[in-house]
């Protein structure tokens, strides 16, 4: 650390332990060093100990435990599934919608609040309005999402519908959780629009300032942004979507069939 550094000091004692955790300095379930012994290596007081430490906790690195100090998380990412995330026998005919679908794979707990959402119209903006094929500016839905895991934020999904489509349906119901059971594609699938098949493409950049205040990211922490088209087996167009995923949050998996374009 630099005099010159503009970060206030507990930022960068936060980071600089989050670098240490990250390279596996500590042990998963490893504890950390005391406040005093921070503070003494950082020539600090206790108080700036404790707003980085507090820094760390709510990127969910560390937690406290009472009266014995603050350790390493256990908590490797998340699977994020590829195809086997839409199997309709999950939406269709179960109620696994995607996000749960991933907990399961991951082993990890959920609740139908860890979703939240904004639902409005607004203008279609060019890349909506191309892949929905609608005029620019024409009004569309738009259903924002957060998903959080053990109360810290994953990652964003906002998805954009023809109004014609999902007016007075589920999804545009603001309400915490899935659109009901199985959640918005079998809404659809009720609707005689049953998904078919989709486009995904995914790529990674830096996060815009909102997102990193949304998302809670750590300086300097990537995003991998998709976007998704879905449509009907006859090729309508019925979702599009952009998803924002904290990078060090997922592991991202793909199980499929190799395609043989050779083949009778």
């Amino acid at each position: 650390m630099t005099a010159a550094d503009p970060r206030p000091l507990a930022q960068r004692i936060a980071d600089e332990l989050r670098a240490e955790i990250e390279s596996g300095a500590y042990e998963d379930d490893g504890r950390l060093p005391t406040t005093r012994e921070l503070a003494a290596r950082y020539a600090t007081t206790g108080e700036t100990i404790r707003q980085a430490i507090i820094r760390l906790k709510n990127t969910g690195l560390v937690t406290g435990r009472q009266g014995g100090g603050v350790f390493v998380r256990t908590r490797p990412p998340m699977k994020r599934l590829g195809i086997q995330r839409y199997d309709k026998a999950r939406w269709r005919d179960g109620d696994e919608v995607a996000f749960v679908a991933d907990r399961v794979a991951s082993g990890r707990p959920y609740r139908r609040g860890d979703q939240t959402q904004t639902v409005r119209k607004v203008p279609a903006a060019p890349v909506v309005a191309a892949a929905l094929g609608v005029p620019e500016g024409a009004e569309v839905y738009e259903r924002a999402r957060l998903i959080r895991d053990d109360d810290q934020p994953t990652h964003t999904l906002t998805s954009y519908y023809r109004p014609s489509h999902v007016e007075g349906t589920r999804l545009v119901d603001p309400a915490p959780g899935p659109a009901g059971p199985g959640g918005g594609f079998r809404v659809f699938h009720e609707l005689g629009l049953e998904p078919h098949h989709m486009t995904e493409a995914l790529h990674a950049r830096m996060p815009t300032p909102a997102e990193t205040e949304r998302l809670q990211l750590p300086p300097g922490e990537p995003v991998m942004e998709l976007s998704r088209t879905t449509r009907t087996a006859d090729g309508t167009v019925i979702e599009y979507a952009t998803g924002v995923h904290a990078a060090s949050r997922f592991s991202w998996s793909y199980t499929f069939e190799l395609p043989d374009s050779a083949a009778p």
